[in-house]
């Protein structure tokens, strides 16, 4: 018997014997060959096998903890399977469940939830009390389905009337006699973390030793804040709020120690809107009255922000939680550390973590990559040492251990594979695009002088920031950009003085550019073939792009819309509807505005004009119409300009894109390769701009290995998309119109399987996570 030569051959040599102990070992909380609850056969809507298979998982593990989650790709139908679960167990009895939701999907929620659960009533949270004034809607809101359109109309509340007991026992009881169905109580985020107005809480000293100074009020003397021991100024008090512990000396740890005290430079603005939060409020006064909550996209709540509290105080409140997301990680393991704190904080405290920095530290340091980098500066003369700075930075990665421990038992995974076998087929392609002489020469100057300052500036990350970002805007808006500057530290004055990073030319503005008529073309081509186009830009505000392609577009007779963020998330979806009643063949936005929870099933062509640096923004942006109902094969488009840092940026997301799947149970080597292989998107294009790192490995190459790596995962070949796109020239080259229900609802419409299926059939006994 030939032995292995490496770990790769072992696995492929013992991989039956290993799935097997694997099975034995990690059983499913429930198989596919266990009987689904009869419960499920009651839902308004017939949930596919593997949504099934994914709400009674969840179900026996609200059996043996309070939390469970769904990481499903996006169009799964993540808020069937958390609606069913929340059916099933709560055993034909009626519940209250709370749903926190993107803003722009609580309408969506409510439609659902009206379609899937029976004998239903559906709530809105507008706020905590009745309104004082007739703008806006305040309180809790009864919302009804009419003609396809969400409406409210029914029983009017608050939630302060809502936590009154009277004469009942308690407000849970005395609800069930009022409502006596099922309840869904659904509320946007960004209301359910709406708390009071603050302000900066500091003074200016009026005499004695630190007059004109600016001071603490509980103490009296100047702030010192960070390790450094800096002084503040009125300058500083910006944003965000800011505060001083007391009794440390300044910084000078010879001094005799006192107990730390507190002390917040911020106070409630009494003179503002006077305001309670409403999840806060549910959270302190109506512990016992949800059975169920529900937070969807919970990978936007990672951070240490009011709606990231808002899933911990959710989970605190409520019997049963459920999270729901379609990317749990974007390539850094303590990415999850505050889901997994607020959903399970006395398994992580068993685990040895204690929550803030310290836990994050220790929580990376086990299942994540840390780099620790030694800096020896030279002596200034032959009397003095050498000063030896330390400081420790986080890279991406991920360990195959976090999934194990954490995530297996917590969460079902659902790929759309696994939902539906008439999906159409799925192609990624990086589009390479030459410069203009003019414009290259420019792009070349405009690099040489960045190169330049991140040499002599090294590891100043005023440089980076702001001559990266005019690195990759730059080609695609080549005037109005204005002089460079960054910020430094200057030890002799003690003050951030600035610096001239470049002065960048302009370009004429009336020039249509090379990637401009790329997309022109790449446009023209799918609205030939009766495909509309969705374009996605990153740069939308100071210097924004998106109004050039619209102009540019309307020029060659092509009709576009383009939508921005004065359009309320909450309407975004009316406002497609509107736009494709209105003939629209192109529509222009920046990614996050779509990224969540809008299916743009009418436009099977994806382009990215630019990208940005955020897998999870890619990933979810990418899929809006890569859904069930889907008929036409899906293109997604990344256009670059050749041998910039546009190229540079997207073969570093393709590589990080690798590693979130790895996180999903898809790994490849390629992605633990490219674990260790680079540190974060800003911090790798820096690197690789002085080094010329990576010089030789174009863009489309590592997308091209990353869509080999998706077409075996998905049993989708290249031939499949190549038949399925001469299909399409075959047919009549028009729009294809949006059937609609009598109610004006969007009916997806799924093609018939062909005879010669584009996948594998999937056997029963495949393996199923949960």
């Amino acid at each position: 018997m030939q032995l292995p030569k490496d770990i790769n051959d072992y696995l492929r040599a013992r991989a039956p014997e290993l799935a097997e102990r694997i099975l034995r070992m990690y059983p499913p909380l429930h198989g596919v060959d266990q009987p689904a609850s009869p419960l499920t056969r009651l839902l308004l809507r017939k949930p596919f096998p593997a949504q099934t298979l994914a709400i009674m998982g969840v179900v026996k593990r609200w059996n043996e903890a309070r939390g469970a989650a769904v990481i499903a790709e996006c169009g799964t139908g993540k808020t069937l399977i958390s609606l069913g679960a929340v059916h099933v167990h709560s055993d034909r009895t009626p519940f209250t469940a709370l749903a926190m939701v993107p803003p722009q999907l609580v309408e969506k929620w409510a439609r659902e939830a009206f379609l899937t659960l029976p004998r239903v009533r559906v709530f809105f949270i507008d706020g905590l009390r009745t309104p004082t004034s007739s703008v806006g809607n305040v309180g809790v809101n009864e919302v009804r389905l009419r003609h396809g359109r969400i409406i409210r109309e029914g029983l009017r509340t608050t939630l302060t009337e809502l936590r009154q007991r009277r004469t009942a026992r308690t407000a849970r009881q005395r609800w069930d006699s009022i409502c006596g169905f099922p309840a869904l109580f659904v509320v946007g985020r960004d209301r359910g973390k709406l708390s009071y107005f603050w302000r900066h809480a500091y003074a200016l000293a009026p005499c004695g030793r630190y007059q004109g100074s600016v001071v603490n009020p509980d103490t009296g003397c100047p702030i010192y804040i960070g390790d450094d021991g800096q002084r503040l100024l009125s300058v500083d008090f910006k944003k965000a709020k800011l505060s001083e512990i007391l009794g440390r000396q300044n910084g000078d740890e010879a001094a005799k120690s006192r107990r730390e005290l507190y002390s917040a430079l911020w106070q409630a603005d009494g003179k503002k809107i006077r305001r309670f939060a409403p999840v806060d409020f549910v959270g302190r006064y109506m512990a016992d009255f949800f059975d169920y909550a529900i937070a969807d996209e919970v990978h936007e709540l990672k951070g240490d922000t009011a709606q990231g509290n808002a899933l911990g105080t959710l989970a605190g409140c409520a019997r049963h939680t459920v999270v729901l997301t379609g990317t749990l990680l974007g390539g850094y393991a303590d990415e999850v550390f505050n889901i997994l704190f607020r959903m399970h904080p006395a398994r992580m405290v068993q685990e040895g973590f204690e929550y803030g920095e310290a836990g994050v530290r220790m929580f990376t340091e086990t299942y994540g990559l840390l780099e620790k980098i030694t800096v020896i500066e030279p002596a200034d003369n032959a009397c003095s040492e050498a000063r030896v700075t330390k400081r420790v930075r986080r890279r991406p990665g991920a360990s195959p251990l976090l999934f194990g421990r954490f995530l297996m038992s917590l969460g079902a995974f659902i790929s759309l594979e696994d939902i539906s076998e008439a999906l159409p087929p799925y192609r990624e392609e990086v589009v390479s695009v030459e410069m203009d002489p003019p414009l290259k020469e420019a792009y070349k100057k405009l690099e040489e002088d960045v190169k330049n300052a991140l040499k002599e500036h090294r590891g100043n990350q005023s440089v980076m920031s702001v001559a990266l970002n005019a690195l990759l805007l730059y080609p695609d808006r080549p005037f109005h950009l204005g002089d460079l500057y960054g910020w430094e530290f200057d030890p002799e004055t003690q003050r951030r003085e600035k610096f001239l990073i470049s002065a960048t030319p302009d370009l004429s503005e009336d020039q249509v550019y090379a990637k401009e008529r790329r997309l022109v073309e790449e446009v023209k081509a799918e609205l030939a073939r009766g495909r509309r186009c969705q374009i996605y830009a990153v740069y939308t505000q100071k210097r924004d792009v998106t109004r050039r392609l619209e102009s540019i577009l309307t020029n060659e007779g092509i009709r576009v819309a383009v939508l921005t963020t004065d359009v309320p998330p909450e309407t975004r979806e009316g406002w497609y509807e509107r736009q494709l009643r209105g003939g629209v063949q192109a529509v222009i936005c920046h990614p996050k505005l779509v990224q969540t929870g809008l299916d743009l099933i009418e436009f099977p062509t994806i382009l990215f004009y630019e990208t940005g640096y955020s897998i999870y923004v890619l990933r979810q942006a990418s899929r809006r119409s890569w859904r069930i109902g889907q008929r036409l094969p899906v293109k997604v488009k990344f256009l670059h300009y050749a041998e910039t840092m546009q190229e540079s940026c997207l073969r570093l997301m393709g590589k990080k894109l690798l590693v979130s799947l790895a996180m999903e149970g898809k790994f490849s080597s390629e992605g633990l390769q490219a674990i260790n292989d680079e540190d974060d998107i800003l911090m790798a294009m820096a690197r690789e701009l002085v080094t010329e790192k990576g010089i030789g490995e174009r863009a489309d190459a590592v997308w091209a290995a990353l869509q080999k790596k998706q077409e075996g995962l998905f049993a989708v070949r290249p031939s499949d998309v190549e038949s399925a796109a001469t299909q399409l020239e075959q047919e009549p080259k028009s729009i294809p119109e949006t059937t609609m229900m009598p109610t004006g609802q969007l009916i997806p419409v799924v093609a018939p399987r062909h005879e010669n299926s584009r996948r594998e059939r999937v056997l029963d006994s495949q393996l199923k996570l949960f």
